[in-house]
């Protein structure tokens, strides 16, 4: 014979985790010679709604895609696309240049192009005698 445990309040709490989902948009992270590249996944969003920062090394990139608007006589049978605010962050190496960062928004996807600082190479510093 086998236990079963039966716990009632867990159908209640898949059925909240179901309706508070949180939009996480997928992003794809390249390095090229000369830059990093990310690009997210944005259907939807307005670019004037996204928000792309950088703070200590850390690249921060945020937005709100909104509701569509329903009116009360429409019958809505399933809703899959979530809305409401995202948030992804990024550290990003030494070598990424801050100052440089660009960002597009075309077609629903986020393009940031993060180019690389010139590396400086160790210099021999000659040692005179006194």
């Amino acid at each position: 014979m086998s236990l079963v445990r039966f716990e009632p309040w867990s159908l209640v709490d898949r059925i909240s985790r179901d309706n508070h989902r949180t939009w996480v948009p997928a992003v794809d992270i390249f390095e090229e010679k000369e830059r990093f590249i990310v690009r997210a996944d944005l259907p939807g969003v307005n670019p004037d709604d996204i928000e792309v920062n950088m703070e200590n090394g850390v690249l921060t990139v945020s937005g709100e895609r909104s509701n569509e608007e329903r009116s009360e006589f429409e019958g809505v049978s399933r809703i899959e696309r979530i809305s409401g605010r995202f948030l992804r962050r990024f550290t990003l190496p030494e070598t990424a240049d801050a100052d440089a960062i660009k960002a597009k928004c075309r077609n629903g996807i986020l393009e940031i192009s993060i180019p690389k600082q010139a590396v400086v190479q160790p210099r021999r510093i000659t040692v005179e005698a006194a």
